[in-house]
């Protein structure tokens, strides 16, 4: 063979020798090195199954579970795999149309990714639920049924406090870094957002073996590799629910809140908001539409006006400044006034209730009787005393007292989105009147108005120093974590105790204690009185007025209401505030007294029931709320009819009057921008302020398009 033809020869066999090198190292690594396809093979064929923990149950005092879960199922999709999928039937399963199943499949998409699990329908009725998982098979690749917990309130009570729990967002997902993933639920507002920590327990893994149709077929490696959920731990809480109910049945159909602490420990017995909501309404199938719906009601169910309502004490805040009056040494127990109907010793008189003499002859008869022009008088010597330098001076010492009792500062309950209230400090009286002003210029301080702004759970904390001499534990809800360790340190600034005014007087305290239980057995609120208990309490009446159409309008003075018992051993402190319910001792006292009852003896007498009855049938909402529902819904009817063109928004409000606000104003002959039928008035052009001549304007205009309309059909004709 010719030496030319062996050389080729031996190249041929060597870049053969090469190649099957090649392949064989290559063949070596994909199979044996590389776990690329191995993964991709189990993807195929393994399922990991999220395994949603339950949370943790919330009690309250007495063991009863307020918040429990429920079992509810949700339509999960991954948009990569779910291709060739029978999108017309899936339609039909979940009664939506094509247009809003690509919407959602978009959605997914931008929202986590192509090849992640997103939520498609959350939460599925009994109905829905039912019909997919008959109809698994047909679903295809890429979407599966997801369980998981949702909260139940079998109580009906406490969605204030308690709060609702939602889907997380990615706001959510990047603040933890990762450490929530799309698909999980988050507390979004009240105890279930403060303790998250503790409720959610921890996410297992469930890995399954698919078959050709996508259903699951059994455990893979029978489960050895599947990482267990863990529950989250409950609360225990110091709310009593049967207070919490009764509370709640008190404030049907007002406006208004309950608060009532243990004075002891500052645990929270009872929140109550009103309006108030069901807050089954928030978990579920129907959360979205039910949420929708309270966003949209001016009333605003969704507010807890027990931490973010903000209202002048009025005399409630009486007991707190004889208390600084008399440590400060300006008035004694012996102090009085001679009052006559009004306090005259500033230009601009304050008027009080009563006129008869000797009402205020010495410190407990004016709490007693709840004399403004006493208090008046007291907050003046306060601020004026020439010990502290000057009325500036002196009012800087009273915001200092006001501060202590837990006024114009966030009390630190565990709750989110708590209000401060409002006590101004100097600069504000220096911005407003150019720094002249003395203690003539905010005189009504001493009777809990001027720039005075508190929350019901600040009124209730507040009373809890008084029952308590001078101590108090910042208000909360949770007594012990389930399990709760060493290593648990969330509630361990709920257990200090505070003694901010524990150097007044034992003597001051007792004086004003009686000066306080005569209001309930001789003065303003003998309606509260409850045989056998001795209660300690103040009324009061709060100045209510309201920005309406543009003009400062006075409507009828809030009920205010204030109360701890019993006297020698103080176990529950109340506040109650009823929004345009008059007088304190009208509302606010008799609902203060049935708590108190109820809680101390664990019953009610069979009058007080009816008195319970009689208290929940009264329809105390104001009218100013339907004008102001008419003009939100309407402004928003004319919204979309711009925006759509679709006249079906408009028609439920042509020919509707606005509401009247007689019933709400104090002064029936009240001048109301264009509600005064006796001023008349250019009709001004209509425009999203929802004015009813602009409806009867746009209903004309179509009206007038339909002639038109009929004319050219009859021409064409």
């Amino acid at each position: 063979m010719p030496v030319f033809t062996q050389s080729r020869s031996y190249i041929i066999r060597i870049i053969f020798a090469v190649a099957f090198f090649v392949i064989i190292a290559r063949l070596f690594a994909l199979q044996v090195v590389s776990s690329k396809y191995e993964r991709l093979a189990q993807e195929n064929a393994i399922f990991k199954k999220i395994v949603y923990p339950p949370r943790g149950i919330i009690y309250d005092r007495n063991g009863k579970a307020i918040v429990t879960n429920q079992q509810m199922t949700d339509l999960m999709v991954i948009p990569s795999e779910a291709r060739g999928v029978d999108t017309a039937y899936i339609c039909q399963l979940l009664e939506i149309d094509t247009t809003d199943f690509k919407t959602r499949m978009v959605n997914a998409i931008v929202k986590n990714g192509r090849a992640r699990p997103s939520v498609f329908e959350a939460l599925l009725s009994p109905e829905k639920h039912a019909r997919l998982e008959e109809n698994s098979w047909r679903l295809g690749n890429g979407f599966y049924l997801q369980e998981r917990s949702v909260r139940s309130f079998p109580l009906n009570a406490g969605g204030h406090f308690v709060g609702y729990i939602g889907e997380v967002d990615s706001a959510i997902i990047a603040r933890s870094e990762g450490f929530y993933q799309s698909g999980d639920y988050v507390g979004r507002s009240g105890m279930e957002s403060v303790y998250e920590k503790v409720l959610m327990g921890k996410r297992g893994v469930q890995y399954w073996v698919k078959d050709n149709r996508n259903k699951l077929v059994g455990r893979f490696e029978n489960g050895e590799l599947d990482e267990q959920a863990v529950a989250g731990r409950g609360l225990r809480t110091y709310v009593d629910a049967g207070l919490q109910q009764l509370a709640e049945k008190l404030l049907q159909n007002k406006v208004g809140s309950i608060v009532a602490i243990e004075p002891k420990t500052g645990g929270i017995i009872a929140m109550t908001s009103s309006p108030d909501y069901n807050p089954n309404q928030l978990s579920g199938s129907e959360k979205q539409k039910n949420y929708s719906r309270l966003v949209l009601d001016v009333s605003a169910p969704l507010l807890n006006r027990a931490i973010k309502g903000q209202y002048q004490p009025g005399s409630t805040y009486k007991p707190l400044a004889a208390l600084i009056g008399l440590d400060e040494g300006v008035i004694t127990p012996r102090s009085g006034i001679g009052c006559t109907g009004a306090y005259y010793g500033c230009a601009r008189p304050v008027k009080c209730t009563e006129k008869w003499a000797g009402h205020a002859a010495n410190l407990r008869l004016a709490i007693a009787h709840s004399c403004n022009s006493f208090f008046s008088m007291t907050y003046r010597v306060t601020v004026d005393n020439p010990a502290l330098g000057g009325v500036k001076q002196g009012y800087a010492k009273w915001k200092e007292y006001m501060n202590h009792f837990g006024y114009g500062v966030r009390l630190g309950v565990d709750l989110p989105s708590e209000d401060k209230g409002n006590i101004p400090d100097t600069s504000v009286y220096n911005k407003v009147y150019r720094g002249s002003w003395n203690s003539c210029t905010n005189v009504t301080l001493g009777i809990g108005q001027d720039m005075m702004l508190v929350t019901p759970l600040q009124m209730a904390n507040a009373i809890c120093i008084v029952a308590n001499k001078g101590y108090y534990y910042t208000p909360h809800f949770v007594k012990e974590l389930e399990n709760e360790t060493s290593e648990d340190t969330l509630l361990s600034q709920y257990r200090v105790k505070h003694e901010v005014l524990t150097h007044i007087s034992d003597t001051a305290y007792e004086v004003v204690h009686s000066g306080m239980q005569d209001v309930v057995e001789a003065g303003t609120a003998q309606v509260a009185k409850i045989p056998g208990i001795n209660i300690c309490a103040k009324t009061g009446t709060a100045e209510n007025k309201r920005v309406i159409d543009g003009k400062v309008t006075k409507l009828k003075d809030h009920s205010v209401f204030v109360a701890f018992a019993p006297r020698e051993n103080p176990k529950i402190a109340v506040a109650v505030i009823v929004e345009n319910a008059g007088f304190g001792a009208t509302w606010a006292a008799p609902m203060a007294s049935l708590m108190i009852e109820k809680y101390l003896t664990d019953s009610l007498r069979a009058d007080r029931v009816k008195e319970v009855e009689r208290i929940a049938a009264q329809n105390l909402m104001p009218v100013w709320l339907k004008r102001e529902q008419y003009k939100a819904d309407s402004a928003r009817a004319v919204y979309y009819f711009k925006l759509t063109n679709d006249s079906n928004y408009l028609r439920k409000f042509f020919g509707r009057d606005l509401p009247s606000l007689k019933k709400d104003t104090t002064k029936p002959n009240l001048s109301i921008v264009k509600l005064n039928a006796s001023k008349k008035e250019t009709p001004k052009p209509a425009g999203p302020d929802t004015q009813r001549t602009g409806f009867i304007l746009l209903d004309e205009q179509l009206h007038t398009k339909q002639r038109l309309m009929q004319k050219r059909r009859a021409l064409l004709s």
